[in-house]
C-alpha cells in the first residue's frame, strides 16, 4: 500500500542524527573478534589462566578498574531488564501471538526451522558463558561487560525464535485458530520503549568521566534507530486506521516524538563537544520529555482496536506451547541470575570476603543456564516438557 507523502509525515521533522555518522562503524561479531577455531580459543583460554602470574606485568590502574567495574554493573543492570521484558511479553503473556522480525515477517515458517534456530543458539549460548567465567577468573571486567552484552542479545534471540516456534507448534494441533495481525506489533513498539529508556538512562545515571564519545555514540544510535522504528510503526497505523482521530493522534504523538528527539540530540551534541555537568545535565532535562513522549505514544499505539486478534489454542497446543515456552524461561532466569552474579562481584573488591560466595553464585547459575538449555533443546524435539513426564518413554507408549 503505497502512502500519501502528505499524510503524515510532512509534519514530523526530521531528527538530525548525521553529526556521528563518520564515527558509525558495524558491529562485529563474536567469531570475527576471536579470529580463531573454537577449540584454539579455547586453549588460548587454558593457557591464559595457567600464565596468569607472568601477565600482571602491566596490570591497568585503579582509575581505569573502578571505570570497568562500573561499567559491567551497568551493563548487567541493562540486560537483566531487557531479556526480563521479553520474557513478559512472549513467555508470560496470556495471549499467544507469532513473532515477526524487523521488517515484519515471521521469524520463520515452519516449526522445524525454529526449531534447528534455537537448539543451534543453545550450543553458542555455552561457548559464550563458558567465555564470560573466564574472563572473569582473569579479572577482565571489560571484557566480561561485552561478552555480557553477547549473551543477553543471544538469549533475546531464543526466547524470541522459542515463543515464535511454540506458536507454529500449537497451531498445528487440531482445533486452533491462527492470530490474525492488527496495525500494530506490542511486542515490537515495547521493546523500542525500552530501548530509549534505556539510553536515557544512561545519559541520567553515568558519571561525566564514562560519557565518553564512544558511549555517547551508542546511545544516540540507539535512540535514532528506536525512534525510527517507532515513527514508521505510527505512520502505518495512522494510514491504515479507518477512526478519524486515531489518524489524526498518531500524526500528533510522532510530531510531538521528533520535537522532543530533536531537542535531546542538540544537548547530546553539546555534551560531546564541551563536557560538562551542566551540559549533562542539559542532558538529563531534555530526555524527560522524550521518554513521556515515547511513553504516551506506545501507550495510545498499544490500545486492544489497534493490536488485532490473538490465537486460540485448544488444550492439546497448549500443553505442547506450555512445554516449550517453560523450556526457554528457564533459560532466560539462570541467565539473569548470572547477570546479577556477575553485577555482584563488580560491586565488591577482590578482597572481600562475600567473594568466594559470590563467584560460587556466577558458577551456579551458568550451571543453571546449561541445564536450562537441555530442557529447552528435548521440549523442542519432544514437543513435551521433560519435568511433565513420569516415565522416559511414557509419551511415546501414548
Amino acid at each position: 500500500m503505497e502512502r500519501d507523502p502528505n499524510h503524515l509525515r510532512v509534519v514530523c521533522p526530521k531528527v538530525n542524527w548525521s553529526f556521528y555518522a563518520e564515527h558509525q562503524t558495524p558491529a562485529e561479531s563474536t567469531a570475527e573478534r576471536r579470529g580463531i577455531s573454537e577449540t584454539d580459543y579455547l586453549l588460548a583460554m587454558a593457557n591464559c589462566d595457567s600464565g596468569k602470574s607472568s601477565s600482571t606485568s602491566s596490570p591497568c590502574d585503579s582509575n581505569s578498574s573502578a571505570r570497568h567495574r562500573r561499567r559491567l554493573s551497568n551493563v548487567c543492570d541493562t540486560c537483566k531488564s531487557r531479556m526480563q521484558l521479553v520474557a513478559d511479553l512472549l513467555l508470560l503473556s496470556s495471549e499467544t501471538r507469532p513473532v515477526a522480525n524487523a521488517e515484519g515477517q515471521p521469524l520463520a515458517e515452519t516449526f522445524e526451522n525454529c526449531r534447528d534456530t534455537v537448539i543451534a543458539r543453545t550450543k553458542e549460548l555455552s561457548i559464550l558463558t563458558h567465555d564470560v567465567q573466564s574472563q572473569l577468573n582473569m579479572g577482565r571486567f571489560s571484557d566480561v561487560a561485552d561478552r555480557a552484552v553477547e549473551m543477553a542479545d543471544l538469549v533475546v534471540s531464543l526466547t524470541e525464535c522459542s515463543a515464535h516456534a511454540a506458536y507454529l507448534a500449537a497451531m498445528e494441533t487440531q482445533g486452533s485458530q491462527p492470530a490474525f495481525p492488527g496495525l500494530v506489533d506490542r511486542y515490537k513498539v515495547c521493546r523500542c520503549r525500552q530501548e530509549v529508556e534505556q539510553s536515557c538512562s544512561v545519559l541520567r545515571a553515568s558519571a561525566l568521566p564514562d560519557l565518553t564519545p564512544q558511549l555517547l555514540l551508542e546511545v544516540s544510535q540507539n535512540i535514532s534507530r528506536n525512534l525510527k522504528t517507532l515513527t514508521d510503526v505510527s505512520a502505518v497505523a495512522g494510514d491504515k486506521s479507518r477512526d478519524r482521530f486515531s489518524r489524526e493522534q498518531f500524526k500528533h504523538a510522532v510530531k510531538c516524538l521528533s520535537s522532543s528527539a530533536t531537542a535531546l540530540v542538540a544537548c547530546v551534541k553539546e555534551l560531546k563537544t564541551a563536557p560538562c555537568e551542566v551540559t549533562r545535565n542539559r542532558c538529563v532535562l531534555f530526555s524527560g520529555p522524550l521518554m513521556h513522549s515515547v511513553h504516551a505514544l506506545v501507550g495510545f499505539a498499544t490500545e486492544p482496536q489497534f493490536l488485532g486478534r490473538a490465537a486460540a489454542v485448544s488444550p492439546e497446543g497448549r500443553a505442547v506451547q506450555t512445554a516449550i515456552l517453560g523450556g526457554a524461561m528457564s533459560v532466560v532466569s539462570a541467565c539473569v541470575l548470572l547477570m546479577q552474579g556477575l553485577r555482584d562481584v563488580s560491586l565488591n573488591p577482590d578482597n572481600s570476603p562475600k567473594m568466594p560466595e559470590l563467584r560460587e553464585r556466577v558458577r551456579t547459575s551458568a550451571c543453571a543456564m546449561s541445564d536450562g538449555c537441555k530442557l529447552l533443546s528435548e521440549a523442542l524435539r519432544e514437543r513435551i516438557s521433560p519435568r511433565t513426564q513420569s516415565l522416559p518413554n511414557s509419551h511415546s507408549e501414548s
